[in-house]
């Protein structure tokens, strides 16, 4: 293992699962208390313009993400203001929106373009030194700013209602969990890709809420299954040259079915 961890690449591989970790166990709760699965899903897909646009312009793709998913989640962030009850209609448009600009700019740069299709599938192992400071500065702004609202945040999650009765700046909570969200997504990209953030920010909390019926609980239990998924799929997939997205969520999947089993038996052997 000493030997593995010599190299650059497995480095910063380990530091981008723990980041990764980190932010998802820690906004997962909220975007599944909120049901913001399908706006999670929606800004994932939305990075994807960003990241074609900046490959385009020559520039980070991650830079291209940030913007394009920052912007993304302002823009639902009025949506909510507005009280439109169409959020669902306006998030399938900047889903199908955003992979379409991103198609085109990819089809539009001068021949192959290979990183790109590292952020729609994930390969945690072609993650640069760079971009691991990036994922840390994004990581640091998510945790700090939880920190700080987190018992705002936490009312909005659980009890919309009450919040707005305890005059709350609602409004506000809920465009600062959606702009989370939408760092957390671009942190995620580079574990997993586009197309499987969403089980990344689900499944570590589908395993935590098996476990704890505590909110802070499951915030802690997410972030150190999130870290055991993260970094048992990435063994396994350096192992048997499998793909590290695919591998570190089909082995999130197998751990969710396996404490679910466990659970159904231990209640069945438990006393009435």
């Amino acid at each position: 293992m000493n030997g593995i961890l010599s190299y650059e690449f497995m480095q910063n591989a380990l530091a981008a699962a723990i980041l990764a970790s980190i932010v998802c166990g820690l906004i997962g709760p909220f975007v599944v208390a909120r049901r913001m699965v399908f706006i999670s899903g929606g800004l994932s897909h939305t990075a994807f313009g960003g990241l074609g646009i900046a490959y385009w312009m020559g520039i980070r793709p991650i830079y291209g993400a940030i913007a394009f998913v920052l912007a993304a989640a302002l823009f639902l962030g009025s949506l909510e203001e507005k009280k439109l009850n169409q959020n669902d209609l306006f998030i399938g448009i900047l889903w199908a929106v955003g992979v379409a600009i991103g198609i085109v700019f990819v089809h539009l740069t001068p021949g192959y373009a290979p990183d790109l299709m590292s952020f729609l599938f994930g390969n945690i192992l072609t993650v640069p030194r760079t971009d691991i400071a990036i994922m840390s500065v994004l990581v640091l702004i998510v945790v700090g700013t939880v920190a700080v609202f987190y018992k705002g945040f936490v009312a909005i999650a659980l009890d919309e209602e009450f919040a707005r009765a305890r005059r709350l700046p609602v409004y506000g909570l809920k465009t600062g969990l959606t702009v989370l969200t939408a760092l957390t997504i671009v942190t995620l990209i580079q574990v997993v890709g586009i197309l499987l953030v969403i089980a990344l920010l689900t499944i570590p909390v589908a395993i935590a809420s098996e476990l704890s019926m505590n909110f802070r609980k499951i915030i802690g239990l997410s972030i150190a299954t999130g870290i055991t998924v993260c970094l048992l799929g990435l063994s396994i997939s350096y192992s048997i040259e499998f793909p590290s997205g695919a591998t570190i969520i089909l082995t999130g999947g197998t751990l969710l079915a396996t404490v679910k089993i466990l659970k159904r038996f231990a209640l069945k052997r438990s006393p009435n």
